[in-house]
């Protein structure tokens, strides 16, 4: 059996951030850590925190007064960080910077009248925080068929922007469609969907005639990381999105010659390399890394933390 290791694969930048973000606190200041929905859409990250006191909420209301709060790398409303103050919390926010960045689009353009056209996954962390910054003026579109059901007054000022973790097809073909129906329709200079989504779904199509299957290390609630599974799907390739080796099926391998393996955005490399292992020790598997991209980005920790750890030294 040969493995095909795609690279780039696993954390980005905000991931990272947010996960040296969450470590971090915990070294300043102990347990009693909280952070509004999970760090990370993934498994192995949330259950690694939680055994070390950090607990996750979906309400503020569980978060005791004056306690430290994280907000995730997903982002979170305006609604969210006021009733945070209400509750006296100390707030750091372990947004990806690239999730801020549509976020402060939403702001400009509902500030300049526009009325936006949100393209996302209804129900996904980002797409509530996102459309909490102007919920009188986004409409959210998974499809081109939502797309045609769109009804707005002639002349109307429209904006489209996306979320940041959506296949790159599955963007393109509303896009095309919110074009062909409002070709006035306006858009930021600078495309939503992140590097890191665009790299590993690139990487997967550029390798995936090379592989009998695929498997994606990630989390069932990780957007990305269904996105690398459909990819796989979508070009006719048995394909799994797993948390880890525990999660592999013997029958998967039956006829099987070469496996591509991928990790999405939030998927730790400790979790691939356990896969790794377990083809390698079961099959004797070789393996070849390949590189279709490189990646070199980095984000600095949120500066309220930064402003924390020097008042504690």
């Amino acid at each position: 059996m040969r493995i095909i290791l795609a690279n780039p694969r696993g954390f980005c930048a905000g991931v990272n951030m947010a996960i040296d973000c969450l470590d971090e606190c915990i070294k300043a200041f102990g347990t009693g850590i909280y952070v509004y929905h999970e760090i990370v859409h993934n498994k192995y990250v949330v259950d690694r925190f939680t055994a070390q006191g950090v607990t996750f909420v979906e309400n503020l209301d569980e978060v005791p007064r004056g306690s430290m709060l994280l907000y995730s790398a997903h982002g979170v409303s305006p609604a969210i960080r006021a009733h945070a103050r209400s509750r006296d919390l100390r707030t750091i926010d372990a947004t990806c910077p690239l999730v801020t960045k549509v976020h402060l689009e939403a702001i400009k353009y509902a500030r300049d009248g526009y009325h936006i056209i949100l393209i996302g996954h209804d129900g996904h962390d980002e797409v509530i925080g996102t459309m909490g910054e102007a919920p009188q003026s986004i409409t959210l579109v998974e499809s081109p068929e939502d797309v045609d059901r769109l009804e707005f007054p002639a002349g109307a000022k429209l904006a489209y922007l996306t979320q940041t973790t959506l296949s790159v097809e599955e963007a393109s073909a509303v896009i095309r469609r919110l074009e062909q129906r409002f070709p006035h329709v306006e858009h930021p200079p600078k495309e939503d969907i992140c590097y890191a989504t665009t790299n590993r779904q690139h990487a997967v199509r550029e390798l995936i005639d090379r592989a009998d299957l695929l498997l994606v290390l990630g989390s069932q609630n990780s957007s990305n990381s269904r996105r690398l599974m459909e990819i796989g799907q979508s070009a006719g390739k048995p394909a799994y999105l797993i948390d880890g080796r525990h999660e592999l099926q013997p029958a998967w391998f039956e006829g099987v010659d070469s496996v591509m393996v991928t990790a999405g955005a939030s998927a730790p490399e400790v979790v691939v390399q356990e896969v790794i292992d377990y083809l390698q020790q079961t099959f004797g598997a070789t393996m070849d890394e390949i590189t279709t991209r490189e990646e070199h980005v980095t984000f600095p920790l949120p500066r309220e933390l930064r402003k924390l750890q020097a008042a504690a030294n």
